[in-house]
């Protein structure tokens, strides 16, 4: 391996926000806006962390650059990694039950209230695990394909 393959395989970190509306347990999903790696897929809010800033620093700020909410206090919950083709990630997972503020899509992107299984595809990989733990939780079923893109029919 090309030291230069090794750096593009070093992980890059990124602070994820699991958003629970607490009266109906209703989760925040966003779609990736236009120029980004799989541009359209919906994901959970968050980014990645910049020097210095720890996870929930780095996730509060992403949460007001990206959506225009204040956190309260992030609870760390799970750490996962995925290897994408363009980024190996270590994703920090932690839910968030308090926000201020108004949604803004600051990015063009979309978002959506969903309860499990969500109605909106395809979603990214990296975020599989934490939807089956979540189903898990509330005693449903986790179907992956559920979540997958479409392949067009030949």
């Amino acid at each position: 391996m090309t030291a230069e393959t090794q750096a593009q395989r070093k992980h890059t970190e990124v602070a994820v926000g699991v958003l629970l509306r607490e009266s109906d347990g209703a989760l925040l999903i966003s779609s990736r806006p236009a120029g980004k790696p799989y541009a359209g897929y919906w994901e959970f809010p968050g980014g990645k962390l910049e020097a210095g800033e720890s996870v929930e620093q780095a996730l509060r700020r992403e949460l007001i650059e990206e959506l225009g909410v204040t956190i309260g206090q992030a609870h760390a919950w799970k750490v996962t990694e995925h290897d994408y083709p363009h980024a190996l990630v270590r994703l920090h997972w932690c839910k968030v039950t308090q926000w201020t503020g108004e949604f803004e899509m600051r990015e063009g992107q979309q978002m959506a209230w969903q309860q499990l299984p969500l109605d909106v595809h395809p979603v990214l990989p990296g975020a599989y695990p934490v939807l089956q733990w979540l189903s898990e939780e509330r005693g449903l079923v986790f179907d992956q394909s559920h979540y997958e893109a479409q392949q067009p029919e030949n």
